[in-house]
């Protein structure tokens, strides 16, 4: 094989993608994952990682956390997490590596040049980076008095659910009691389970654009059957000002957006529903 014949490798690379030599495709996204963003005028980031790290294969250590998450490297991950945890604070590591490296994860699967098997990839490195970290939370933090439960769930329709996870072990971590309804959640099992757990908070999470009706339609039937409810929603695609179009009562942009709606909600001491 001549490396430098470029039909040649073209060749080669979607071989070893059709043949499973490839694991989760990384190789063949990495040399073709920005050409659709150029056919559409737009820029792309040059496949798998941020542009930083050096080749894909590089070792966790030499790169931040936030690089490895985007490159999709769970055991990379996890290894840089536990050298963060032992110099700084887990929440600074959620706030400054992990959610701006989700945010860049879900800018990118809009605009097309990152694709569900990256997408898949990134889930996976973060929920082993959110394992340790959240470990770490719980060991450290006090046994306090829950202050409230909340009712979490990404819409129907849309699968991904680390948005979600990050502010789940956030309220958590302040004391909430979190009920998880896990992804592609129906708006009628959202509702019925607000209702007979007389919650007063609903989080929804959607990352798609062509979701977005589904978590409207679950506010809509929260309003009408658990009418004391109040429902803040997140993700990437979403905005204050659309959030409000939809019928939310906040816009959460970020995952302590969450727990400070939450606080005021249930007030500074919280109340056990």
């Amino acid at each position: 094989i001549n490396p430098g014949a470029e039909g040649m490798m073209n060749a080669y690379c979607s071989y070893r993608a059709l043949m499973g030599l490839d694991p989760q495709c990384g190789a063949y996204i990495e040399r073709y994952g920005g050409q659709e963003a150029e056919r559409r005028g737009g820029t792309s980031s040059g496949g798998t990682g941020s542009g930083t790290a050096s080749g894909g294969n590089g070792l966790g250590a030499a790169m931040s956390l936030g690089e490895c998450v985007e490159k999709g490297l769970r055991e990379q991950a996890a290894a840089v997490t536990r050298e963060l945890l032992a110099v700084r604070d887990p929440l600074d590591i959620i706030q400054e590596e992990m959610i701006p490296a989700l945010d860049r994860a879900g800018v990118r699967f809009e605009a097309g040049t990152l694709y569900l098997p990256q997408l898949l990839m990134c889930a996976e490195a973060a929920k082993a980076a959110f394992e340790l970290i959240k470990e770490r939370m719980l060991s450290c933090g006090e046994v306090q008095e829950k202050k409230g439960t909340i009712i979490l769930a990404t819409v129907k329709g849309d699968i991904h659910d680390i948005g979600k996870n990050i502010v789940k072990v956030l309220l958590e971590n302040y004391s909430y009691d979190v009920i998880d309804l896990g992804k592609d959640v129906p708006p009628e099992k959202v509702a019925e389970t607000a209702v007979r757990e007389k919650v007063r908070l609903v989080g929804l999470s959607a990352l798609m654009t062509t979701t977005v009706p589904s978590m409207e339609e679950t506010i809509r039937l929260l309003h009408r059957e658990a009418p004391g409810t109040k429902v803040m929603v997140g993700g990437a695609v979403l905005t204050e000002d659309y959030a409000k179009t939809i019928g939310a009562d906040c816009y959460c942009r970020d995952g302590m957006a969450s727990v400070k709606y939450a606080e005021s909600v249930f007030g500074a001491g919280g109340q056990s529903r």
